[in-house]
């Protein structure tokens, strides 16, 4: 008799807690197996999340930016030691490779490292005597209870985009991860209370759509951030916002990549290949349509880039010698095979097919290879949708300006490359593309921590994009004194003893 499946339970008041009843099975996608339960929250469970939360906000934010930066030093150095750790759940649980888990660890602590520095971003400013023996002063303080609700592709780096920098400014924090790759989160809640973080700063409350539309409208959260698909974060910031709340919604993508005539095309190939197949293609950041500038390029391209392909190896992410591992659940790998087929019915060309692919010894897992469709056209739902997998499709423009118009036209903003030597060209492309992050011979433009991420159009629902400057003021709020202090008569008393 098989053993039951353990159960994950939340974090909340420092503690697990299992809750109700309702659970959610987790499986390894390169075997198809299910290796655990995750238990969801219900409105009991969310009560205590949010009282918790908020009970430990009152203490912490009163604490001294000297205190709250000094738990975030002692979490960074405990995360750093125990990176390859995090890296193995999240392999475990999302299927990609080793190498990428470890990345995102190190992205995530960049983030972190950029939180220890909250103290310098959040000084105000003064100025003396804007009227008679008048002084106006601004600083920034906390909001409150902040909400993560984070996507599965990336269950460490994503949420360490939002709560390092809300802690480390006197929040507290709920993240709400997804059910498809819950563990990282508890370790990352066990390593920040062994840094020192009081309990209730820091919750993980697992959950479904209960869950979320129970935090969306709960009158003790003040600031909702959501990283996901751009139907989703719509209704976020639409619920969220509708109940007074601060909200930052990152949407979904196309991002596109502009291959001039004059660019390295084996360079330009190495780097799009990269960027469309690294971690199966569940990135935001992903590219998934390459534009080639005449059709003497999109031919040279689609060899290149087919050839690429064709050399990588899929497997299982615990497996060192796989390039690729599977996508996140059967379903995404049957929606993908759907979406290749359907191209190929409106007129694209595959020629890179990973539909049907069998990993010797992982027959049942979640894996699609990497494909490429040639000769897609704007008007192609392969283009229009984002697939979120490892489906590059190639496009075809006559000259520079058709192509950024193309890329202009999407409902997407997220990101865009450009691929050129020619320094006027990427000049013109910088200035004139719509997204919110551009790469110059560059396919993944993701800023480092102390820039901010976020996109354009339907990618970014709100005003402030994550992390960086922008994360530090949609973590707080800004509140400006003004004092007048009048002269007594006789002058000033400074409570010296006298002799009379």
């Amino acid at each position: 008799m098989a053993e039951p499946s353990p159960t994950i339970g939340h974090w909340i008041a420092g503690a697990v807690e299992l809750g109700a009843e309702r659970c959610s099975p987790i499986y390894d996608p390169a075997t198809g197996q299910v290796t655990g339960q995750l238990a969801l929250a219900g409105p009991a469970e969310v009560e205590r999340a949010v009282a918790s939360a908020r009970t430990a906000f009152e203490s912490w934010s009163r604490m001294s930016l000297a205190a709250r930066t000094g738990v975030l030093f002692a979490f960074r150095e405990l995360l750093a030691a125990r990176a390859g750790e995090v890296a193995a759940l999240i392999t475990a649980e999302h299927g990609k490779t080793l190498d990428d888990a470890r990345g995102e660890v190190q992205r995530g602590l960049e983030v972190v490292e950029f939180a220890c520095g909250v103290a310098h971003l959040m000084k105000g400013e003064s100025s003396e005597s804007i009227s008679t023996r008048v002084d106006s002063t601004s600083l920034r303080q906390p909001l409150g209870v902040a909400v993560g609700i984070t996507p599965f592709n990336f269950p460490a780096m994503v949420p360490m985009w939002m709560f390092p920098l809300a802690i480390a400014c006197g929040n507290a924090f709920i993240l709400k991860p997804s059910e498809r790759d819950p563990s990282a989160s508890m370790l990352l809640a066990r390593l920040l209370q062994e840094a020192g973080l009081p309990d209730g700063v820091f919750t993980v409350l697992h959950g479904d759509r209960e869950a979320v539309d129970a935090l969306l409208v709960h009158p003790q959260v003040d600031a909702v951030s959501f990283v996901g698909s751009t139907p989703v974060a719509r209704h976020i910031y639409a619920t969220a916002a509708a109940h007074d709340k601060r909200v930052q919604a990152l949407g979904g993508a196309k991002n596109h990549a502009l291959v001039l005539p004059d660019a390295d095309l084996g360079v330009a190939a190495d780097a799009i290949a990269s960027a469309a197949f690294g971690s199966a293609g569940q990135r935001c950041m992903a590219i998934s349509a390459a534009v080639a500038v005449g059709e003497a390029t999109g031919d040279a391209l689609a060899a290149a880039l087919a050839e690429r392909a064709a050399a990588l190896q899929v497997g299982a992410g615990s497996d060192r010698s796989s390039d690729m591992g599977p996508v996140i659940t059967a379903q995404s790998r049957d929606r993908l095979a759907a979406a290749v087929e359907g191209a190929i019915a409106q007129g694209a060309t595959a020629v890179a097919d990973g539909r049907g692919l069998v990993v010797p010894g992982c027959e049942q897992g979640f894996f699609i290879g990497p494909t490429i469709l040639d000769h897609v056209t704007e008007a192609m739902d392969a283009h229009r949708d984002e697939l979120f997998g490892p489906v590059l499709v190639l496009l075809r423009a006559a000259s520079f300006e058709e192509g950024l118009a193309l890329i202009n036209r999407s409902p997407y903003g997220n990101g865009a490359a450009i691929f050129t030597q020619d320094g006027g060209a990427a000049r013109e492309f910088r200035s004139r593309v719509s997204a919110g992050m551009v790469g110059i011979n560059v396919p993944i433009p993701v800023p480092m921590a102390y820039y901010s991420f976020g996109g354009w159009k339907g990618s970014l629902f709100g005003d402030l994009h994550v992390h960086g400057r922008e994360g530090v003021l949609f973590y707080t709020r800004g509140k400006v004194v003004t004092e007048r202090w009048p002269q007594r008569p006789g002058g000033v008393d400074y409570g010296f003893p006298t002799q009379s």
